[in-house]
């Protein structure tokens, strides 16, 4: 019943989980529920609450 399991095949259905495993992440990515949660995202490196060190402002 082993007999049919070789390299081969093991690398092919590796290979195949991996297209699924992205197929379905790219899909999740881009689904429009998602938007509102990844344009926070996309903002918060530019969301900085500390004061500029380099300015007079303080």
């Amino acid at each position: 019943m082993i007999e049919f399991i070789d390299v081969g095949t093991l690398r092919g259905l590796g290979t195949a989980l991996v297209l699924i495993a992205f197929t379905a992440v790219t899909f999740w990515a881009y689904s429009g529920d998602r938007r509102e949660a990844f344009n926070a995202a996309a903002n918060l490196p530019f969301a900085d609450d500390k004061p500029d060190v380099w300015s007079n402002e303080a």
